[in-house]
Parts: structure tokens; sequence; C-alpha cells
């Protein structure tokens, strides 16, 4: 990965703890930091094609050395630099974050922030590891599904691997507590918008939350067009001709997902539509990478290098002033602003910030 990392500071460290509006660490836009999603590897054991296609993740493709990326202790420490500056919800992600060797002991010096912890997983090795990380303290998890047809699964992850592995590290992760579980499906037209109906019948009833999600323009690789997006205003109508549906309020302030309820009791499905009704104005993320650098969007194309202060003995007050001023000085809105030109620009890859 070759993006370009911005130097949080030029020469010095001293700059000022930036002002808290209202207690909260507010951007140019009003927008509180909430969550904070942390890469732990930039490698996967799959190669979906929304992500990581393998015509450019291919076997020579130059994947971070080790001593290139964040140790556990590093990441734990700025983890907590965070939560001081308000962040409530860790999400663990990748890259596959369960490839990462012994994550498990991450989590366990992450729980003592008291703060949400949360993990994104392809659900690959989720059957073997889910009651190590339920034990560890890892509050839930959520798995990506972007089909029940094994055929269209397999050449989605282009990896060979099977629907019924994932759904067994479901069934797993539902054992050791890790619930309520989300399952995403990211949705692309002609590839496998016709499972809608099958994915929110299968999980109708089970406690489950399906999120479906616009196939979006992530990094530079994935041949993003407008045409393959399946609008969720769309996928709401149709999955509501089969079963009555109503709107149910967020969770909490800035969540992405709208949610929508069964009227007779099933649950509820969530969208997520970052194409069509951009939510960048409510947005509360900050992105740490697998190698330090801080990323204030999704969309972004490029971050603020936080590894050489970790590594170049900066104290947790410097680092939480120059994290502070990054989110102070953000406006980001690129989903506001998306046409095809900036859709076609170079962006930061998904799998090295998570998604």
């Amino acid at each position: 990965m070759t993006m370009k990392v911005i130097p949080i500071s030029s020469g010095t460290r001293r700059i000022a703890a930036p002002a808290f509006a209202g207690g909260l660490l507010a951007d140019t836009r009003g927008r509180p930091m909430r969550d904070l999603r942390i890469s732990v590897t930039d490698r996967c054991n799959f190669r979906c094609t929304y992500c990581m296609p393998r015509e450019v993740f291919d076997a020579g493709y130059k994947f971070l050395p080790h001593d290139a990326i964040l140790s556990f202790e590093e990441i734990a420490r700025l983890a907590r630099v965070f939560v001081g500056l308000g962040v409530e919800k860790i999400r663990l992600t990748g890259g596959e974050p369960l490839v990462r060797r012994d994550l498990q002991r991450l989590i366990s010096m992450l729980k003592d922030l008291k703060v949400e912890i949360t993990l994104t997983t392809n659900g690959s090795l989720l059957a073997k590891q889910a009651n190590a990380l339920a034990r560890a303290g890892l509050n839930r998890v959520t798995v990506s599904l972007d089909s029940l047809d094994d055929a269209t699964f397999r050449a989605m992850n282009d990896a060979d691997f099977p629907v019924a592995k994932v759904i067994e590290g479901i069934d797993a992760a539902a054992a050791a507590g890790l619930d309520p579980i989300k399952i995403n499906m990211v949705v692309k037209r002609g590839v496998n918008d016709g499972g809608i109906l099958q994915m929110a019948e299968r999980w109708r009833g089970s406690g489950h939350i399906v999120r479906f999600i616009e196939f979006m323009d992530v990094g530079s690789t994935n041949g993003w067009r407008m045409d393959d997006v399946v609008p969720s205003a769309e996928i709401v109508r149709r999955i509501g001709e089969r079963w009555q549906l109503e709107p149910v309020g967020a969770n909490y302030a800035g969540e992405v997902a709208e949610r929508w309820r069964y009227v007779d009791g099933g649950g509820e499905i969530g969208v997520i539509s970052s194409v069509t009704q951009a939510f960048c104005a409510s947005c509360n993320r900050m992105r740490l990478s697998t190698e330090g650098s801080l990323y204030t969007c999704l969309f972004a194309q490029s971050g603020h290098d936080l590894k050489s202060l970790l590594r170049g003995g900066a104290s947790d007050d410097e680092i939480r002033n120059q994290i502070a001023a990054v989110w102070k000085n953000r406006s980001d809105n690129y989903s506001e602003i998306r046409t095809e030109a900036t859709a076609k620009a170079k962006k930061v890859e998904m799998s090295y910030i998570g998604g």
C-alpha cells in the first residue's frame, strides 16, 4: 500500500489543545468523534471483488511487513487516548482481523477502557475463535455475507469459500454471546441482488440483523459504476412488498444504518446508503490504519501519521492534542459531493483502513 501520509506536525509537537463544544470534541461541521475503527491487518484470506480484487491483490502484492504495523501495545495506547477524547465504541477491522495472530490478547487489553468493543469479520475463522474472543471481552460481531447462494458467494469472495462455513461462524458467535449479530450484505446489481429476499427471509426472526449496503466506490481498484448500485430505497421496497416494514429510529446519533422493522414482529433490517442518501452530516468515525495512519473518511486520499509520534517518544498529551487538532480541522463530506470524477480519484483501499 502506497498512500500519501501527512505528518501531523511540522518540526514541533506543540499544538494547543482544541476547544471542546458541550464537552465533546467537534469538527468544522459540529460532528463529535464517537466511533474509532482500528485496522489490525492489511491482509485477508478472501479476495472479494468489491474490496480486494485478485487482479490487484495477487501473489505478488506487497503487504506491510510485520515491523511496520502497530503492535497491540501501541494500538491499546492510542485507543486509550481516543477514549479520552470522547470515543465510545471501538471496532476492530482489517483486512480480515481474525488472521492477526492472538487477537484476543488485544481485546483483553482494550476491555479495560470500558467502551463497546466490536469486530467485523468475513466469518471464515469465526467458528474456531468465537469463544476466545468472547472470553477476552469482545461485545459484538458483524459478519460479512454477500449471498446465501453458494456459487454466487464463492465467486464474490474469490477464495472458493462456502456459505455453510460462514453460517457455522455466525452460529458459534451467537452461542458465545456475541450478539446481536449484524450480517452485512454488499449489494451489486446483476451479481447478487437477486438474493435480497432470500437473505431477508433466512434471518427473519433469528434475532440477527441483516444490513444491506450499497456498492460503494471505496479505494481505486473495484471498478465502481453507478449502474451497479442498487439504491437502498429499492431494497426496502422489494422486501416491503413481501413483508410489511415500518421505519425505526436510530439507536444513537450518527448511526449509519437506516433501520426498518417487520410489522409482524420478525425483527429488523438495516440499509446503508452512502451513495444515494449521504450521511456525511452526522458521520462521527475516525479510522486508524494498520501502520498507524489516521484517516478522517472512508474515501480519504491521505492520512495523518501517528506511528512516528508513538515511536518517537511523544507523550500521551502530545498525541492527544495532535489527534484533536486533526478532528477539529475535519471537513470531509465525500458522499455529498460524489461525481464520476471523484469516484475515479485515487483513494485509500478499504482493506487498509476497514469498511
